[in-house]
């Protein structure tokens, strides 16, 4: 798969029918909600002059059937907890692949200018602002 001058191998584990050459799509999604996230953090913390030096996001998935029925996201850094919690909620709200995710995008699904399926838009729900 090519993404402007980026080559990214696609593939699956052989326990389900690949070769296991590049990551599985929803890794590559997963991936996508961490780097984002981590992109975003880094940005409100920089409009606050806060360096993260050991910034780290991970993402991961629960399954259900051929979804993931919940994504949990998960802040770390050295930095003082009480103001990562503060910078990670902001960060929330810049997040493009959280928004859309929380979104729920329309979805058109095209073979060459054929439009096969169109799924509509979820209703946008406010990001929730969360105290401990």
């Amino acid at each position: 798969m090519r993404i402007r001058q980026f080559e990214l191998g696609v593939d699956e584990p052989p326990t389900s029918g690949g070769t296991d050459t590049g990551m599985q799509p929803t890794e590559l999604l997963l991936a996508s909600l961490a780097s984002c996230f981590t992109l975003a953090v880094s940005h409100v913390a920089r409009k606050a002059a806060t360096t993260l030096n050991d910034l780290s996001v991970t993402a991961a998935g629960e399954y259900e059937g051929p979804r993931f029925r919940r994504i949990v996201v998960r802040v770390n850094s050295s930095h003082p907890v009480q103001d990562l919690i503060e910078l990670a909620r902001r960060a929330v709200h810049v997040c493009y692949v959280s928004n859309t995710l929380r979104g729920g995008p329309e979805i058109e699904y095209l073979v060459g200018d054929v439009s096969i399926h169109r799924q509509p838009p979820s209703p946008v729900e406010a990001a929730p602002i969360q105290t401990p």
